[in-house]
């Protein structure tokens, strides 16, 4: 009268691109975008808006807890259920593991030099005229993200978090971000006569703080109605450094002395 078919494969929903959010952070004026310099070709990182279906958006509406999980909400996708008006009495519970469901945002702010780079240097103390330098990535830097305490399901909980990050700062986000040897930007920095100059480069990254709440999923069959369950609710606070994709933070320096 009633067949449960825990994972049998539906059809699947496409996932759909959303439009790039606005940006909500001001960059300073000293952060220069070089994707269109980076010698290292980074791969584009978007936000890929998995959309429910008709049962998996029943189920979701079902919990008392949010769900946002896009991995969660992939398997119940992939979930199907025939049900029979007949089947009065019947009762079925299946226990689809524990989750994180949803993260909560609390700050997302940027730190403009969250990793230097490179250093370009010009001794100039000999010369009588202003010295133009600019800047040149001298070796090739990977600039890696994480979060900054273990967590369950890390990667779950880091896609989250950037999902969120990128919708607050309307900033490209990504955890690994690489600039590659050889890049330059034409932006001129003078070195002024008798001093050294010093032209510092930084890879920024925004630092996510929140909460992220997980739980045991159960699915329920009860007579005709389908509803999720959520058990034994917890909570943890979590933060995370997220780089900044493509994005260099200058900052000129000139001195009398060796610095």
């Amino acid at each position: 009268m009633l067949s449960f078919l825990p994972f049998a494969k539906a059809e699947k929903q496409q996932e759909k691109a959303e439009q790039p959010p606005k940006q909500t952070i001001s960059v300073p004026s000293s952060v220069m975008n070089i994707a269109k310099d980076n010698t290292y070709p980074n791969p584009h990182v978007d936000m890929p808006r998995l959309e429910p279906s008709d049962l998996t958006k029943e189920l979701i509406e079902s919990s008392k807890v949010k769900i946002e999980n896009p991995d969660l909400i992939r398997m119940l996708n992939e979930t199907t259920v025939n049900s029979t008006p007949f089947a009065l009495g019947y009762r079925a519970i299946v226990y689809l593991g524990q989750w994180p469901l949803n993260y909560e945002s609390v700050e997302t702010a940027p730190n403009w030099e969250y990793q230097k780079i490179n250093t370009n240097y010009f001794d100039n103390r000999g010369g009588n005229s202003p010295y133009q330098i600019h800047y040149v990535q001298e070796a090739q830097k990977i600039i890696r993200g994480g979060l900054t305490a273990k967590v369950a399901n890390t990667e779950e909980v880091k896609n989250m978090m950037m999902i969120k990050a990128m919708q607050k700062s309307g900033l490209p986000l990504s955890f690994e971000t690489i600039i590659g040897g050889g890049t330059k930007k034409d932006q001129i920095y003078n070195v002024p006569p008798k001093m050294l100059g010093y032209l510092h480069a930084y890879a920024p990254a925004v630092n996510e703080k929140g909460k992220v709440t997980y739980g045991e999923v159960y699915l329920m069959l009860k007579g005709g109605k389908k509803m999720i369950v959520i058990k034994n609710v917890t909570s943890q606070g979590i933060s995370a450094w997220i780089p900044i994709q493509d994005h260099v933070s200058f900052g000129f320096m000139a001195s009398e002395h060796p610095r």
